[in-house]
């Protein structure tokens, strides 16, 4: 498996491209935005795009979708039927997907937005906006707040602490480092905040 990175202004988001070398085949998660680059990546190493992977439905994550498409027959996977006007094979939490020589697991994991979901491949996290390095994905209650956290404790924190952790904005953690250091899981994080309606909500 070979990740490829690739960083969008449009909302500080990341996009990343998955290929597998053996079969020439590719998925992306969450098309942030679909340019030179990313086309690039695809291209120069010959890689058929199969699939592309929603972790949740808010624009600054799928705004490269459209160009994705017209490019490519790819099919989409997110927790809703529809993404951006297009149709989408709806994931439920507990799931798996059969792609690209991969197995993607699934797990619903709310709070950030009703429709977050994380996707595990060979010991890799795609955590969308659910969980970030050293903290957890913005919410607009405590209520939200302490349900993400509780989620992200049962859910992502059950994994192996050196599984990798690839969010939607900032740099790349590790499960063991969120498990020990991130202060959005600490007990009593919901009673502290200020609900936040900014870029990233």
């Amino acid at each position: 498996m070979k990740i490829y990175h690739q960083y969008s202004l449009y909302g500080f988001s990341n996009v990343y491209l998955v290929g597998n070398d053996e079969t020439k085949e590719a998925f992306v998660v969450d098309p942030a935005e679909m340019n030179a680059a990313l086309l690039g990546h695809i291209e120069k190493n010959g890689y058929a795009l199969k699939a592309v992977f929603v972790t949740h439905n808010h624009t600054h994550h799928i705004r490269g979708l459209k160009t994705l498409l017209k490019i490519y027959d790819a099919q989409v996977f997110a927790a809703n039927a529809q993404v951006a006007g297009f149709p989408s094979k709806p994931l439920r939490d507990g799931e798996s997907v059969r792609t690209c020589g991969f197995t993607i697991d699934v797990m619903s994991v709310p709070g950030h937005s009703p429709d977050s979901l994380v996707f595990v491949v060979d010991g890799v996290l795609f955590t969308g906006d659910a969980l970030h390095a050293g903290l957890i994905g913005k919410t607009l209650s405590s209520y939200n707040a302490v349900t993400l956290a509780d989620r992200i404790r049962s859910k992502i924190l059950d994994q192996a602490d050196e599984c990798i952790i690839l969010p939607g904005h900032g740099p790349p953690s590790t499960v063991g480092t969120e498990r020990n250091f991130n202060v959005g899981l600490e007990e009593d994080y919901a009673k502290r905040i200020t609900p936040r309606y900014d870029f990233f909500v």
